[in-house]
Parts: C-alpha cells; structure tokens; sequence
C-alpha cells in the first residue's frame, strides 16, 4: 500500500455490536428485532460509528440467543423477513454504516434439517457424517465418547435412541444440547457454509463476525482431555488442545478468505471478517489467523480481561501490538460484549479482581463509570480498530439482581442454577424515561430493565455534555477529524509518574490516562482536546485519579 492510498475502513473503524433482541424493539412484542434497528439507525449515524454488527438473526428454536442457528438463509419470525434485512441493510447503507453479521459456523440448532436427518439416519450414514456421532464407552456405550465438558456446563455428550427407543449413539455439543457440533472435515459442510457467506454477500453485507473462530476443527481420535474442568470459552491452559485452536482451521479461513475477496471489483469493495478467537497470548497464537490470506481482524480479549493497572494495560497493548505487527494486521480492541459483565462494573471492583463472577464482590458504581470513562478514551486513541457494546455508550452497568424466573441463558439451567450467565450484559436499553420499557418498545421487555434506567436514557445523556454519551460522540467524531490519527504508531511517552500511562500518535496527539486514585500532573501541552471527567487544579494541570486526556501538542 503505497503512502498516498487510503487505508481500508476496516482497519481503522469503530463498530458498534447491537445484541438485536435487546436494541430496538419495532413491532411491541418486547423483543428487539430489525425494525427497531433501522428506527435507531440515525442515532448510530450520530454516534459516529462506521459499521454496525448484529447479533444472529436466523431462524432459530432461541436455545442459546439465536446462536442455535436452524436456517441460516432466513430471518427468524420474532426479528422480521428477509425483505425487511435486506432493506435494513440498504438503509444502514445510505447512512453510511457498513454492515457485519454474525456467522455460527461451529454447530447448528438440533432442529435443523441437516440434523433432523441425521437423527432418522442409521449410524454410519452420509448424514450423521456431517456432525460428530460416535459409539460410547463401556458396556452397551453407556459412557461418553471422551471426558469433554460442555462451555455451558456438564459433559459434552447426549446420546440419542432409535425408533424403538433403544439407546445407541452419542453426538458433540461443546455448548448447549440443543447445539450439535458440525464437523469440518466432510466437504459438504465446508460447502454450505462458503455458499452462505455468497448469500448475505450478494445481498450486501459488508463481513462476519465468526462465533467461536477457533473451535471448528476437532482432533480426529477424539482423545480425552484428562481433567474435569469446565471448558470455559476462554483462552486454554492447553498447549495442544483437542478442540480448541487447532491448525486445521487455517485451511478453512483461507477458503473464506478467496470468497470475500472474490467481491473485490464490487462498489462495496472486498468483505471482510473479525474472529471471535480465544487462543493463548504467550504463544501468539491470534496472529495466525490474520496471516495475509486468511481472516481480515480478530477480537483482541487481552484488554477486556486486563485488570485496572497500568503495567498490565501497557504490556498488554505493547504484546498485541508487536504480535499483530508480525503479519501486518490491525489490532481490534473490546471492553465488553454480549458474553461479560459489562466493564462499568468490573471496573468497580476492586484492582485485579474485575473478573469475579456477578455478586460477587460489592461493585462501587461511580468508581466504575470513572474507569470506564478514561477506558473509553484509551481504547479510542489506539492504533487499529474499536468495537462498542450496546449500552456501553450509555455506561451501562451489569445488571446482577435479575430475578431467578426472569434467567434465559443456558448457562444458569446447564449449571444447576451455579452460574448466572450472561443475561445481566443483555438486558433492553433505555431509549428514553417512560414506562413500560424505556423507549424500547411498546410492551415489556423480554429482561427486566432496572427503574433507575431511566437516567441513563438515550434522552436523558443527549446533550448533557457531561454524560457518557456525549463522552462518545465527542472522541469518536475527534478520532475521525483528528489529522493523522488513523495508522500511525503509538510511541510511549514516560515522562509520566508511577500508575501513569500516556502515549503519542499521529499529529500532535498524546494520551493519557491516569490508573490511581490520586491527582498527577498534565505533561506539557497546547490544549486539552478532550477530557473523560473535570480536571483540577487553579490552571485545570492536573488529572484526577482514574481520568484519562486527550491532549494536542502542536
């Protein structure tokens, strides 16, 4: 790429995930669902983002979220019809936001018809060939294949019955029952799904987002793992797992690869893909999947798990950078998604313990809407591309008091009722303060929003130039503007105390972000361009404990 050619949006965007059954409720039945997006759509045009990333909106029986996919060519009937998406699409279009769906390519729903015909087939047959059935163990088979556990909970094994009601095979599920694993090295599988992503290219989709990128391929044997942990859906202790992060997926992304950039000489230009990956930090392994003629982005999970340290912040940006460098890939930074606690109160807990489980740990509020606030610049000044999780925007917290009847996900019915799950990160948001569901919709919502919603309301931040809201627009729309401030590499600036991280880029741009609880001293500056909360001081030089600044040099 010589000097004078633009940057591919790609690298440098901001992408904003919308979770459809919690955004924008349309038609008053309490669920999110297309028409509820493109009513919003000029409230993300106003935010300033550059793309928008929806959630499954497949047919599917909602087993886990719509991640239980039971036809990927079709709409679900509670989110709308093909039509309706492909007008979303076009719309989102002509607001000048790119579009990314959600692809599920490492199972299906057990109610799809590949499935639904594997059951009424005999084992051995082309059709059970297509997902993972294997003979148990011990007399009769009455154990599992192998000691896999499910990320939801308990084993990763159902056995089915024949007609007569007889026991006989086992299938892989390593989420919910309702979840069978395909397997990716029977040709139609790699077929289909290389046929799906023509489908929503042709219809003018902009990328996926492929849900758990780095579990397709599966160790042939199938050997036990030889532990009793949960398989979390995290980064494995593991070297060689059997399941997770094995090489054999690199063969199918550079055959994704070929289909995105066959759409090249479009208007749309190429398509392209973001990994949700979880692959072990010290090993590089992330970079892997963004070797040139494989996968575009790929989440980087190192930031949202980094607890609220600067050393810890620093040689996490410093390792992702460098490793990402090495195959000239951007880095793609998160702080929450549809899967954990929102970073509003990980932050709040208490220094290096963010990650307990919801309730853990009394959560300070304000401390962590402070640290999401300076977080928020951070994440924004870095080199590489963001993605907003709905509501963050809003500093919305985790809601961690959902009654027990009100719980959804999986998780919490897989665990015996251990594990909460992740439906505090997804309730509705507040649009505005009215009753009954805060601007959501016209009914109650499908989760429970809290009363004191209401001040976090999209009407309620709007032009309080105070509010977290605008704290979004303002850094994005000065991210944009910002001369220079696209590609250009962070270089560290130390003259900064102990607790302190502050960086350069681009055109007389520094950051700087303050991780204690104490005021310290602005480094020499022109102007403060941006601020995440008051400074202090008779000449507003310094910067508050857990407060981050843009600052312009020249």
């Amino acid at each position: 790429m010589s000097a004078n050619t633009p940057s591919p949006w790609w690298r440098t965007a901001v992408i904003y995930q919308i979770y459809i059954r919690s955004f924008a409720d349309g038609n008053g039945d309490g669920i999110g669902d297309i028409a509820g997006i493109r009513s919003r759509l000029p409230y993300l045009a106003a935010l300033g983002v550059d793309a928008i990333w929806i959630t499954p909106w497949y047919v599917s029986p909602m087993a886990d979220g719509g991640y239980d996919v039971a036809d990927f060519r079709a709409i679900a009937p509670e989110f709308g019809t093909l039509a309706e998406a492909e007008q979303m699409i076009e719309e989102a279009h002509e607001h000048g936001l790119r579009v990314i769906l959600d692809i599920v390519p490492n199972h299906t729903s057990d109610q799809h018809p590949w499935f639904r015909e594997a059951l009424a087939s005999e084992p051995g047959s082309p059709a059970r060939a297509r997902y993972w059935f294997r003979p148990g163990r011990g007399p009769d088979g009455a154990f599992p294949p192998n000691d896999w556990r499910s990320v939801f909970g308990g084993p990763a094994w159902t056995r089915v019955r024949d007609e007569e009601g007889v026991p006989e095979e086992w299938y892989l599920h390593l989420f919910a029952p309702e979840q069978p694993d395909l397997n990716w090295e029977n040709p139609e599988v790699r077929a289909e799904f290389e046929d799906i992503l023509r489908f929503w290219f042709d219809r003018g989709v902009d990328g996926f987002r492929i849900d758990v990128a780095h579990g397709l391929v599966k160790h042939p044997a199938l050997p036990d793992i030889g532990w009793d942990k949960e398989e979390l859906l995290a980064e494995s202790e593991i070297a060689d797992h059997p399941h997770w992060d094995r090489d054999g997926v690199h063969e199918i992304y550079r055959a994704w690869r070929k289909v995105a950039d066959s759409y090249a000489d479009t208007p749309q230009g190429p398509r392209i893909f973001v990994a949700e990956a979880w692959v072990r930090t010290e090993a590089n392994r992330l970079a892997h999947y963004l070797r040139p003629d494989e996968l575009h982005t790929a989440f980087n999970f190192d930031l949202l798990r980094c607890p609220w340290d600067a050393e810890k912040f620093r040689a996490t940006i410093d390792h992702n950078l460098r490793m990402l460098a090495d195959v000239g890939a951007p880095t793609t930074w998160v702080l929450s998604n549809h899967d954990v606690i929102r970073h509003v109160t990980r932050y709040g807990r208490p220094a290096g313990r963010e990650h307990e489980p919801a309730g853990t740990t009394p959560c300070d509020v304000a401390l962590g809407v402070r640290r999401a606030r300076a977080a928020a610049l951070l994440m924004l000044g870095l080199p590489g591309s963001a993605y907003i999780y709905q509501g963050e925007e809003l500093g919305l917290p985790e809601v961690e008091d959902l009654p027990v009847e009100a719980l959804q996900d999986p998780i919490w019915r897989r665990s015996g009722g251990t594990r909460r799950g992740r439906d505090g990160c997804r309730v509705p948001l507040p649009w505005t303060g009215e009753s009954p569901a805060l601007g959501f919709g016209a009914a109650p919502p499908w989760l429970p929003q809290p009363a004191e919603w209401k001040t976090l309301s999209v009407e309620a931040q709007t032009g309080d130039d105070t509010s977290m809201l605008e704290l979004y627009r303002s850094a994005i729309s000065l991210r944009r503007s910002w001369p220079g401030l696209a590609e250009q590499p962070l270089t560290w600036y130390d003259e900064v105390p102990d607790g302190v991280l502050a960086f350069d880029r681009g055109d007389g741009f520094r950051c700087v972000v303050n991780f204690t609880d104490r005021p310290v001293p602005l480094p020499p500056h022109t102007e403060v361009a941006l601020a995440s909360g008051p400074l202090e001081g008779d000449a507003r030089d310094q910067l508050p404990g857990n407060t981050a600044v843009w600052l312009r040099l020249t």
